[in-house]
């Protein structure tokens, strides 16, 4: 009997703000920058890409592009996608 192995997504355990902040928190302080966007894209998963588009004010193709591997988001993008995570960037 051959096992089944079923791929880990973060996003499926990311079920409160909290989760979301703790996570995005993390990835600031340990990631690279292509490291975080791929988590921005995690987070945006777990609340809901077209929720995140609309708080963001960018369309959900535009979200999907701008956090894939191949996107480049802009730094205005990237702020406006964490704070609709309801996040804030912070320098310390």
């Amino acid at each position: 009997m051959t096992e089944k192995i079923i791929p880990f997504d973060i996003a499926e355990h990311l079920k409160t703000d909290e989760d979301i902040r703790a996570f995005l928190q993390e990835s600031a302080a340990n990631a690279t920058a292509t490291e975080f966007i791929h988590a921005l894209n995690t987070a945006a998963r777990a609340k809901g890409m077209t929720e995140v588009a609309k708080l963001a004010g960018v369309s959900r193709a535009s979200l999907y592009k701008s956090l894939s591997g191949q996107g480049k988001p802009e730094f205005a993008t990237i702020a406006k996608v964490v704070e609709a995570l309801g996040c804030k960037l912070v320098i310390s």
